[in-house]
């Protein structure tokens, strides 16, 4: 049995063996991030230096480890302590939720200024699929509209965001996706949502709508096969469409690299050139606009199979969304606000 095992404290030399690792670890993260702002010998012969702001000066003389961690407990991130033991059966996680509101808050009021329109169209019914235009690589979009509805609307309802494949079986983005409501994107899946009486939300332009020029932006792609048309007629769901405007600017798409594979890295203004940094969405100025509602309430539900009606209502909600853009585009006065 170890002494971690016993409730025990490390030997003695266990635990210079784990200072001596930490300090080299250490010394290798200064070593390969230094963190120095020297300025240019004539910058400091004129007094220049001084000018500097206060912890701009400081910064240059700054621990990077200590920097990093200092940054870490000032952002509202999720930690692992935020993971709670219990979670659905789809992997939403209520306290790491919670934890990644203030977050959430901050995206939605300071970064991105979110504006919302048509909201009060939205009935309080127990089974919505709420179907929006892809915008930008990331997901962004479905974490703003599910936070809208959770903020503006009186249920204070929090749909449940259909994610495809490519965003929900990458490593490092899947447990958190699964934590703050993302769904891999099935009909099993969204039949058991709706079942339960839950409100989904669902981008059938798929990646096409995520990788598209910024040339492109906002023109919707084909809307696949319609399943949310056959799923709304087979479980008596409403449709409500939603336009998203502001998200294609956050992650302006100029290219992909390399351009003929099937799993390329998108290419931006900011990434790769920035690095990480690159990572960090645009703070454009977005509106989120709830159309009214398609109620297929009355509908045979031997129609779920036909094709031509399934392709028909979906291609009313494609426009529908489409004309709603437009209006909202045109209507801007810039991206930026």
């Amino acid at each position: 049995m170890s002494a971690a095992e016993r409730g025990g404290r490390l030997p003695p030399d266990a635990v210079d063996e784990l200072r001596a690792s930490l300090a080299s670890l250490r010394g290798e993260l200064e070593r390969r991030f230094p963190i120095r702002l020297d300025p240019p010998a004539h910058a400091a012969a004129s007094g220049a230096v001084e000018a500097l702001p206060a912890w701009l000066q400081r910064l240059g003389d700054a621990d990077p480890v200590r920097l990093l961690d200092r940054l870490r407990r000032r952002i509202p991130l999720p930690g692992p302590g935020d993971v709670s033991d219990e979670v659905d059966e789809f992997g939403l996680d209520a306290r790491y939720l919670d934890a990644a509101r203030p977050l959430l808050d901050a995206l939605y009021e300071r970064w991105w200024r979110v504006e919302v329109a048509g909201i009060e169209d939205v009935p309080d019914a127990p089974r919505i699929i709420f179907v929006a235009n892809r915008s930008g690589v990331l997901p962004y979009d479905a974490l703003m509209v599910a936070h809208a509805l959770e903020r503006e609307h009186p249920s204070r309802r929090r749909p449940r965001f259909l994610l495809a494949d490519y965003l929900m079986t990458r490593p490092f983005l899947r447990p958190t996706l699964e934590r703050l409501g993302g769904v891999r994107a099935c009909v099993e899946n969204a039949e058991r949502l709706l079942d339960r009486d839950g409100w989904i939300l669902v981008f059938p332009e798929g990646h096409k709508g995520a990788l598209k020029p910024f040339a492109e932006r906002y023109r919707l792609q084909r809307f696949g096969r319609g399943g949310f048309v056959t799923l709304a007629a087979r479980r008596r769901a409403l449709i409500v469409p939603v336009a998203v405007v502001g998200a294609e600017e956050t992650h302006p798409l100029v290219g992909r690299w390399p351009r003929s594979a099937r799993r390329s890295v998108p290419l931006t203004p900011t990434f790769p050139l920035l690095g990480p940094f690159g990572l960090i969405p645009l703070p454009s100025q977005w509106r989120i606009r709830f159309g009214e509602p398609v109620d297929l309430e009355g509908t045979d539900p031997e129609l779920a199979t036909d094709e031509a009606w399934c392709a028909h209502v979906r291609e009313q909600v494609r426009a529908t969304i489409q004309a709603m853009l437009d209006e909202e585009v045109d209507r801007r006065y810039s991206v930026w606000s």
